[in-house]
């Protein structure tokens, strides 16, 4: 019989620290505290834990850290194990671990408080430990959909010449640009539950879209996706709850949100409202042993030529330069980290759950809107969900036509890999879903 332990802890970080890994003002008040949620699948094999965490990323050594302890904590594999984020950005993020500071340790102290991210992570896995002893059987498991309005948009506003010709941010003041058509988006919400009998025990939301309304001051809060993840725990308050932000990458509110902070409760709402809607769409169906799958495929990301072509040492110099911009800092130091680990033989991991007839991936990166769509057009008679911002060491992970079309997604500073990824993620989703 299958069981699911559900688990939750703190992730709110402490006055003073670095948020946004560094690019935005630090925290000078908490507005609503942060979690790490998660739960953990219990079968005839080795268990698989799904955790989503309240902060803007984690990525590179900081994610195989996440991994390593709750999979310890689990008693499973590191490979059964995914962790993704939902993106807000007045959060902290977590990208280095203690090898990475021997000669990172300078710029890794504006980025983030490493001990901070570390003990969330061991806190987590306490958490899961302890829930294991309260797992519940599953009886059946439930989905539901249902379209979302007036969130999401896509950023890319293309020219005549079918380049990237202005951007539509998250928040966004330019009435013209707002006024113009949402894009390629999808408005589905989708709703995976776990049953026992009547009694139902988890609810996973998937959505995609960047999740800020307003942010920049210091200000922590998981924004208008955890704000409406919380009203909706409200009102099943027995009910675990956890949300994951599809292929948002190119995906944000700036049409439907000024930066005006009242956006915050009406976007929340318009995100409830689907919520709602796909939850009580919910129909359910029994769960037997065999239903249940996990599928693993790593892969080799190509990285960014421009990258490549930039010598650790140069890197290093802009890194360690207090004269240079501290955003060009960052950056180099990501830069740097991807591609050591890349050069050092390091595999992304893509992974799918398979219930029954429902297949969820679990993706990396800030992935575009396009790999979410063609996902579901691999499998176009069964619902394929999506989770991306796992591991967000490569940054966005545009298509190959949106490297021609330009655009901040597609900038050195913003991907750290190829063209070519495409045909690797195109290829290994294909494989998952097979």
């Amino acid at each position: 019989m299958i069981k699911i332990a559900t688990f939750q802890s703190d992730a709110t970080p402490p006055l003073g620290s670095p948020l946004c890994m560094g690019l935005v003002k630090p925290v000078k008040k908490i507005v609503e505290p942060l979690l790490a949620r998660g739960l953990v699948i219990l079968g005839n094999e080795a268990p698989v834990v799904i955790c989503t965490v309240d902060w803007v990323e984690i990525r590179n050594s900081g994610h195989d850290y996440w991994r390593k302890v709750l999979a310890e904590a689990a008693d499973t594999t590191i490979e059964r194990v995914t962790i993704h984020t939902h993106h807000p950005h007045d959060t902290p993020g977590y990208c280095f671990s203690q090898k990475d500071l021997t000669d990172l340790k300078a710029i890794a102290g504006i980025m983030e408080d490493t001990s901070f991210a570390e003990n969330v992570a061991l806190a987590a896995a306490k958490a899961l430990h302890s829930a294991l002893a309260s797992a519940k059987p599953v009886t059946h498991y439930g989905y539901g959909k249902a379209k979302v309005s007036q969130v999401a948009s896509n950023r890319r506003i293309l020219g005549n010449d079918g380049r990237v010709a202005q951007t539509r941010w998250s928040s966004c003041t330019d009435k013209a640009l707002r006024d113009l058509p949402e894009g390629l988006i999808d408005p589905w919400l989708q709703n995976l539950s776990f049953w026992n009998g009547e009694e139902p025990l988890a609810s996973l939301t998937y959505y995609a879209t960047h999740p800020q309304s307003f942010y920049g001051d210091g200000a922590v809060n998981p924004d208008f996706v955890g704000l409406a993840r919380s009203i909706r725990e409200s009102t099943l308050p027995e009910v675990a709850h956890l949300h994951f932000d599809g292929c948002g990458g190119n995906i944000a509110a700036g049409k439907y949100n000024d930066h005006s902070p009242k956006n915050r409760l009406i976007l929340a709402q318009r995100l409830l409202k689907g919520m709602e809607a796909a939850w009580a769409k919910t129909r359910k169906y029994p769960l037997k042993d065999s239903d249940f799958c996990w599928r693993v495929k790593p892969v080799a990301l190509p990285v960014s030529a421009l990258i490549l072509k930039q010598t650790e040492n140069d890197l290093l110099k802009t890194i360690n330069n207090v004269d240079e911009a501290k955003n060009t800092r960052i950056i180099a130091a990501f830069e740097l980290i991807w591609k050591r680990r890349r050069q050092s033989g390091c595999l992304i991991d893509l992974s799918c759950l398979r219930l029954g007839k429902i297949s969820v991936l679990h993706l990396p990166g800030e992935m575009l809107i396009e790999y979410q769509l063609a996902a579901r057009q691999m499998r176009p008679s069964a619902p394929v969900l999506v989770a991306a911002y796992g591991d967000c060491g490569p940054g966005y992970v545009g298509t190959k036509k949106s490297y021609a079309e330009g655009g901040y997604e597609t900038s050195q500073q913003a991907s750290h890999v190829a063209p070519e990824v495409e045909e690797v993620i195109m290829e290994a989703m294909r494989e998952l879903l097979r």
